[in-house]
């Protein structure tokens, strides 16, 4: 579950080690590992459990365990808050980036509209309506998003693939599988086309507003 490899684990009864090895009293259990016949009995076993150790260890009321017992529910809400912080951090980067490339999309567009006035002027001018505009804008901003995505893409599952492969060769064992989500790539896709609608409608609706005339005069 953290990296061991099942492989290099003997299980043995302690009373066999006992026996059969030289030297050996093993007075030493360092874990035991027990088992509830059901969920809802875990609290029971739990208890009984720990009477049981504070009777088998001679340790009176009130004076501390040297002992800890801890039942799968609270390892599963420890691995929940790990999993759960590395999960916003994650987030917030992503976020972060996002945010960024919003912004670099909605200057870029913006500097397309400043330097193709002109063009928008002479399409008005020939009965481009403003929601053709508009929508000629929103799909360079989708495009560029997308672009993006695809590129980004890339260079996930080429890293994926190059840190799988070099896992693979430096260490023995089963090797690792090469896994890329298909709907995670497509949810992805989704996910840069509706950035570029969102970064992208200002100047859309900016080129969609201009006054023909006045586009039409601009140097």
């Amino acid at each position: 579950m953290v990296g061991e490899d099942q492989d290099d684990i003997l299980l043995m009864p302690y009373t066999t080690v006992r026996k059969r090895l030289q030297g050996s009293e093993f007075d030493n259990v360092n874990a035991i590992l027990c088992s509830s016949r059901s969920l809802a009995l875990l609290p029971d076993a739990q208890h009984e459990i720990t009477q049981l150790l504070s009777e088998r260890h001679h340790i009176h009321p009130g004076e501390p365990n040297d002992f800890v017992v801890r039942n799968v529910a609270e390892i599963a809400n420890v691995f929940g808050i790990v999993v759960g912080t590395l999960t916003m951090m994650i987030a917030s980067i992503a976020g972060i980036s996002l945010l960024v490339g919003g912004v670099g999309i909605m200057n870029i567009m913006l500097v397309s509209v400043t330097e193709r006035t002109r063009e928008i002027g002479i399409r008005m001018a020939v009965g481009a309506r403003g929601r053709d505009i508009l929508w000629q804008f929103l799909v360079e901003a989708v495009l560029l998003s997308c672009i993006g995505g695809v590129i980004g893409f890339a260079l996930g599952c080429g890293a994926s693939v190059g840190l799988t492969m070099l896992i693979n060769a430096l260490t023995s064992g089963t090797k690792w599988p090469i896994v890329i989500s298909i709907n995670a790539a497509i949810l992805s896709f989704f996910f840069a086309a509706a950035v570029g609608v969102f970064f992208g409608f200002y100047p859309a609706r900016r080129a969609s507003r201009l006054d023909p005339i006045e586009a039409l005069r601009y140097e």
